[in-house]
């Protein structure tokens, strides 16, 4: 009686979580966080003077619904940095990074990114430059930038291929930390 119980309560989601695609999986699991702020640490391509490096830096999923998702990324005093996930018809994401003056404003250069080739997995979610992130900066042309995540981080990765640029924020999922002020140009 207790296997048939299990089977009715568990089998649902077992059968959802086989049949839905990695990027819906991802994205329930980035969800899970939303309100929820974290602070990093550069596990790879930090250097001194880069802007980063000895910054205290903290994403803040702040916003969360069915079809976006807003993750500000705060480097220091610096609160310039959105990440912009959204979750395409085909179950494909689409990131951007909206980038703010102070005053609110955008940036020169800002909405920059790319789309998921496919749905991706469950745990990852690559991003490889699209073509208004080639038009606008052609040495980016070939970033590919993705997201992991698992029950203890999650990061944020950026790889220019051809190069042996490779930069990378591990977030600590178990060390939750006091939610940032707004991002510039979000109330």
């Amino acid at each position: 009686m207790k296997k048939v119980i299990f089977l009715l309560i568990f089998l649902p989601s077992l059968l959802w979580a086989q049949e839905s695609p990695g990027s819906l999986q991802f994205w329930e699991q980035l969800k899970k966080h939303c309100g929820k702020a974290y602070e990093g640490e550069i596990v790879t391509g930090g250097k001194e003077g880069d802007g980063f490096s000895g910054e205290t830096l903290t994403m803040h999923v702040r916003s969360c619904d069915e079809r976006a998702i807003y993750i500000p990324f705060h480097v220091g005093e610096n609160h310039s940095r959105t990440w912009i996930l959204t979750l395409q018809d085909d179950h494909r994401i689409l990131l951007k990074h909206d980038h703010r003056n102070e005053d609110g404003s955008e940036e020169e250069i800002t909405q920059y990114g790319g789309l998921s080739p496919n749905t991706g997995l469950a745990h990852i979610q690559t991003f490889p430059a699209d073509q208004f992130t080639a038009d606008l900066l052609p040495r980016a042309s070939n970033n590919i930038w993705w997201f992991t995540i698992d029950e203890e981080s999650i990061t944020y990765n950026l790889k220019v291929t051809g190069t042996d640029r490779h930069f990378s924020v591990r977030f600590d999922l178990g060390k939750e930390v006091e939610t940032p002020p707004a991002p510039w140009g979000y109330d």
